[in-house]
């Protein structure tokens, strides 16, 4: 038997050809995964986040593997850097068909409380890097897909907190149900346009803020029995920008180990 057809085999990339912008804490965690996965399967990345050099670094990660990358630096709290990222990103890549973003949290900005104890300062904080950005960024998005004319994709990394609860970080949850509200909102305004918006939701997952941050006892909460990692929800994220997903609008694809699913008594 001759084994050398199968042996030469590779599958197709998913995303080759398609211009990408991995926006908010692109260099690092869940976005220099996504920023790899991208790479890997034929993107042509912008990689953005508020430290250049780590940009920079998840950049010449994807270089290496024979992809194309450009790091581009901006906070995402800032309207006129969101924007600017959006254009540079369409700039450098000749358009844009993708728009990725990534960054949110609570504990890695302000302490967990209960809701009564939350100062409004803090609840303005978690809106400004869980939900502001990603509208302002989104809105940046579309006019670009519009003027192009051949539409776009849009995937927001989310949680399992914007469907469950969220003890002691309240606003994280709000935020979050406001980014796959914002995904049904587009998906129903935008479809005839061909423009796509889906929400990857994550649970535990093993990055450096969650490891500072999360009781290992949380494990055994966990159905799977161990926490996710940032490559497995990059991969759901890829799937989510391919042209397989093309049916796919306004929905959510949970990463969770099972959590959400588990009952009471199991």
């Amino acid at each position: 038997m001759n084994l050398r057809p199968f042996l030469a085999y590779a599958p197709p990339m998913q995303l080759n050809g398609k211009r990408a912008l991995v926006i908010g804490g692109g260099g690092g965690g869940i976005g220099r995964a996504t920023t790899e996965a991208f790479g890997n399967e034929g993107a042509a990345v912008v990689v953005a986040d508020l430290e250049l050099a780590r940009a920079e670094e998840a950049a010449a990660a994807v270089r290496a593997g024979g992809g194309t990358a450009y790091p581009v630096s901006g906070d995402v709290r800032s309207a006129s850097d969101i924007e600017a990222m959006i254009s540079t990103a369409a700039e450098k890549l000749g358009g844009l068909d993708v728009l990725v973003t990534v960054v949110g949290g609570q504990v890695a900005f302000v302490p967990a409380v209960k809701l009564h104890e939350m100062a409004d300062q803090d609840w303005d904080t978690i809106y400004e890097v869980n939900l502001r950005y990603v509208a302002r960024a989104v809105r940046a998005a579309l006019r670009v897909f519009l003027d192009q004319g051949n539409g776009g994709t849009i995937v927001s990394v989310g949680s399992v907190t914007g469907f469950m609860a969220a003890p002691e970080q309240a606003a994280y949850g709000v935020m979050k149900a406001g980014i796959l509200s914002l995904a049904r909102t587009v998906a129903a305004e935008y479809a005839r346009d061909g423009i796509r918006m889906n929400v990857a939701a994550a649970g535990a997952i093993a990055t450096a803020v969650a490891n500072a941050n999360v009781d290992a006892e949380v494990v055994e909460e966990i159905p799977v029995g161990r926490f996710g990692r940032s490559e497995e929800v990059a991969q759901a994220v890829v799937y989510l920008a391919s042209d397989a997903a093309s049916y796919i609008t306004g929905q959510q694809i949970v990463l969770d180990g099972g959590v959400s699913v588990r009952g009471p008594f199991g």
